[in-house]
C-alpha cells in the first residue's frame, strides 16, 4: 500500500481512529490495533509474504527469550546463529539465490565448463531488508545484554511490523522503538502536528521532485548514445534528485505518520546534499542503514582502528555490504567501491570527522570555500549515482564517458524549464531549514498564520498539479 495512494489516504485515518479511541482501553488494545493494522498494510501488496514476516519475527522473539536464560557461552553463540542464519537465510534466497546461481554459471563457463544449474521465478517480498535487519539487530542486542528480550509477542510483533517504516526504513533499533509499545501514549495536538507537516513535506518530495526527476531521468538512462554530455549530465542530475526526493520522501512520510500515533523513529536524511565531503555525506545519507552497518559490522571488525591495512578492509567491507545490500546486481558493487575509494583519503589522512556541524551553521549563505566544497562533493556524489542507476557496468562507463565529451558545452536536448525551477524551489527551502530535523519543521511556525497557511496550499496546489506522474518508490525493490 503505497504511501501516495488512495488506498492509504483512507486507510490511515481509519487506523488513526481506531488507534486513539482504544486508548482508554490501555496498552494492549493498542498494540494489537497496530499489529493488525500493519499486517493489513503488507499484505495489501501480496498476503501470501506475510508469513515470512511472522517467521522472521517469531524466530527472534523466541531466540531473545532463550537468550535470557541462557549462561553458556557455546549456546548462546548457537542461538544468535540460529537467528543470522535464518535471517539472512530467507533474505539471500528471495532477493540473492538467481544473482549467485547466474555468476557462478558464467564463471565456470570462462573455464570450459557448461553448468546446467537452473534460476526460480523468485518474487522479491517488498521491504525485506528492512524489517530483516531491525528484527536481526534486536537478537543482537540481546546477546550482547544492551536490551532486555520482551516477553510479549504482540508487543514485539507490532515492534517488527510497525506499518509506517515497515516497507523502506528507517531501520529501527529496539532499544528506541520497542520501549515505545510499552509506554502509555496520550494524544498531542503538538507532534501530530508537526507529523502532518511532515507528511506533507515528503509528499512533495515524493510526487513533485522525485517522480518528475525520474521521468525524465528514465528517459535519458534508456538511451544515453543519443544524447550529448550535457543531457546526460542533466540525466544524472534527475536521478540524483528523484532517488532523494523519493527515499527521503518516504522516510519523512514514515516519520510524520508515527507522531500521530505518538511514536518517535528516528532520522534517516539530514540534508546530505549539502555536504561539504563524501564522509559527511554518509553520515547524513540513509542514516539508519549507514549506522547498522556501523555498529554491527564495522565496529566489531575494529572500525577505524589498528594498521592501515585494517582500516582499509574494513571500510571497503562496509561499502561493498552497503552496495550489496541494496541488490543483486553488479552496478551495486560498483557503486558501493566506487563510494569507498571516495572515502578513503579522507580516512587514510584522519580528515573523515573534519565536518560535524552544519553547514554555514547560523548564517544564511555559504563561504565560497563551502559553496566549493558542497558542489565538488555533490559532483563525485552525481558520478556515483551513474553506476547504481545504470542496467550494468559497460553502460555506466559509457554513460560517464558520455558526459565528459564536447557535447557537454552544449545546450541540452531535453530542458525542462518547470522541473528545474521545481528544484530550484526544493533546494531553497531545504536550505533554509537545514538546521532542522525535516526543512518546514519549525521555520514557518515563526511566521504569521497566513503566511504559515499559504505556504502549505502552495504545496497541496503543486502536488495536484505536478503529481500526477505517479512512481513506484525505488527502494520497495530492495
Amino acid at each position: 500500500m503505497p504511501f501516495n495512494s488512495l488506498d492509504f489516504a483512507v486507510f490511515l485515518p481509519i487506523v488513526f481512529a481506531l488507534f486513539w479511541a482504544a486508548a482508554k482501553y490501555g496498552l494492549r488494545l493498542q498494540n494489537f490495533i497496530l499489529l493488525v493494522a500493519s499486517y493489513v498494510f503488507y499484505g495489501w501488496w501480496n498476503w501470501r509474504f506475510l508469513s515470512l514476516m511472522f517467521v522472521s519475527t517469531l524466530l527472534d522473539f523466541i531466540v531473545g527469550l532463550a537468550l535470557q536464560h541462557q549462561t553458556n557461552r557455546l549456546r548462546r553463540n548457537m542461538l544468535l546463529a540460529a537467528s543470522i542464519a535464518g535471517n539472512l537465510g530467507l533474505l539471500f534466497f528471495f532477493k540473492y539465490y538467481n544473482f549467485f546461481v547466474q555468476n557462478f554459471v558464467q564463471a565456470f563457463t570462462l573455464l570450459g565448463c557448461n553448468l546446467h544449474l537452473s534460476t526460480l521465478q523468485i518474487i522479491l517480498p517488498v521491504g525485506i531488508s528492512f524489517y530483516t535487519f531491525q528484527t536481526l539487530s534486536y537478537s543482537i542486542d540481546v546477546y550482547r545484554k544492551k536490551i532486555a528480550p520482551t516477553r510479549n509477542f504482540i508487543d514485539f510483533a507490532a515492534f517488527v511490523s510497525f506499518f509506517p517504516q515497515l516497507v523502506a526504513g528507517p531501520i529501527e533499533r529496539a532499544a528506541n522503538l520497542l520501549p515505545q509499545f510499552y509506554t502509555q501514549r496520550v494524544f498531542s495536538y503538538h507532534k501530530a502536528a508537526k507529523g502532518m507537516r511532515q507528511i506533507l513535506w515528503g509528499l512533495f518530495k515524493k510526487m513533485v521532485i522525485a517522480d518528475n526527476c525520474a521521468v525524465y531521468a528514465d528517459k535519458i538512462f534508456a538511451q544515453p548514445d543519443v544524447y550529448g554530455g550535457s543531457t546526460l549530465l542533466l540525466g544524472a542530475l534527475f536521478f540524483a534528485f528523484q532517488i532523494y526526493g523519493d527515499f527521503s520522501g518516504y522516510s519523512d512520510i514514515a516519520i510524520g505518520t508515527g507522531r500521530l500515533f505518538g511514536f518517535t523513529l528516528m532520522r534517516n536524511f539530514a540534508y546530505p546534499y549539502f555536504s561539504r565531503d563524501i564522509a559527511e555525506f554518509w553520515r547524513r545519507w540513509h542514516i539508519s542503514l549507514s549506522t547498522w552497518f556501523r555498529d554491527y559490522v564495522y565496529i566489531p571488525m575494529g572500525g577505524s582502528r589498528g594498521t592501515t591495512l585494517a582500516k582499509l578492509r574494513n571500510i571497503m567491507v562496509l561499502f561493498l555490504l552497503s552496495g550489496f545490500w541494496h541488490g543483486a546486481n553488479w552496478t551495486f558493487i560498483a557503486w558501493g567501491t566506487v563510494n569507498a575509494l571516495y572515502f578513503l583519503p579522507l580516512l587514510l589522512l584522519g580528515k573523515n570527522r573534519t565536518h560535524l556541524t552544519i553547514v554555514a551553521e547560523n548564517n544564511l549563505l555559504p563561504s565560497p570555500f563551502e559553496l566549493w566544497q558542497m558542489l565538488s562533493t555533490f559532483c563525485l556524489t552525481l558520478l556515483a549515482w551513474v553506476f547504481f542507476r545504470a542496467a550494468n557496468i559497460e553502460q555506466a562507463f559509457n554513460y560517464i564517458g558520455g558526459i565528459f565529451s564536447y557535447s557537454l558545452f552544449k545546450v541540452p536536448q531535453i530542458l525542462p524549464v518547470h522541473l528545474l525551477l521545481l528544484l530550484l524551489f526544493f533546494l531553497a527551502v531545504e536550505w533554509n531549514g537545514r538546521e532542522e530535523s525535516f526543512a518546514i519543521e519549525k521555520t514557518l511556525l515563526q511566521k504569521p498564520r497566513f503566511t504559515r497557511w499559504c505556504f502549505y496550499y502552495t504545496l497541496i496546489a503543486l502536488i495536484y498539479l505536478f503529481g500526477a506522474k505517479q512512481q513506484p518508490f525505488i527502494y520497495f525493490q530492495f
